[in-house]
């Protein structure tokens, strides 16, 4: 049954939309990534055409990863709103308008790797969604007041640091690949490999669900 909150939307009619747009970008990623074609008679050159591809391949797979961070983080975002507002309604729009883009983003990184401007549009694009995931758990926790009453602040605060790790990591990386693209690139592929490390945000988060 749909739970309606106290203003706005329902939470359930925002997680639809939102676990929508989460898979229509994942699904998106990949169909940059082309099957080589060869003209008869020089198959033996797809060794060499695969490596060609693997550049579009690594920005799927790392973007992926990271819109998977991107959903774990905003499912346990909205796991502890008890309502909404148009505030925040609005917010998540912003929020997954950010998310939608990064298909074209890593489209153009994996086209130009190496390229400095290819890789800072890819970080600014992580950026925006960072912080506008951080601006929601700041809304909802403060003037909007959205969370449940009881919920641990320093659930608030640890779930803060979290979210802030990703955009700090990736201003680095951008300003980095003007140096060296190669360095860049490697901060992008490690940063989703962090936050699948259990931190101090997921024994406040389990321990919610427990009492739920």
């Amino acid at each position: 049954m749909e739970t309606t909150t106290e203003r706005g939307l329902s939470k359930t009619r925002i997680e639809a939309l939102s676990d929508g747009i989460f898979a229509f970008a994942m699904t998106l990623l990949i169909l940059d990534v082309k099957i080589p074609s060869l003209e008869l008679g020089h198959e033996a050159g797809l060794p060499r055409r695969l490596l060609d591809v693997a550049p579009r391949f690594l920005a799927y797979a790392m973007s992926f990863l990271i819109v998977g961070v991107h959903w774990v983080g905003h499912h346990a975002q909205l796991h502890y709103i008890r309502r909404t507002d148009r505030a925040y309604i609005w917010s998540n729009l912003f929020y997954l308008m950010a998310i939608s883009s990064l298909p074209f983003s890593a489209g153009l990184m994996g086209q130009y790797p190496r390229q400095p401007i290819a890789i800072t549009i890819y970080c600014l694009t992580l950026i925006v969604a960072g912080l506008l995931l951080f601006g929601q758990l700041r809304y909802a926790a403060g003037r909007g007041q959205l969370f449940d009453p009881d919920i641990d602040p320093r659930f608030i605060a640890a779930g803060g640091r979290r979210i802030l790790m990703g955009p700090k990591i990736y201003l680095a990386a951008a300003l980095l690949s003007f140096l060296s693209p190669s360095l860049s690139l490697l901060l992008c592929i490690l940063t989703p490999l962090l936050y699948m490390v259990p931190g101090e945000v997921d024994r406040y988060w389990h321990l919610g669900h427990r009492r739920s």
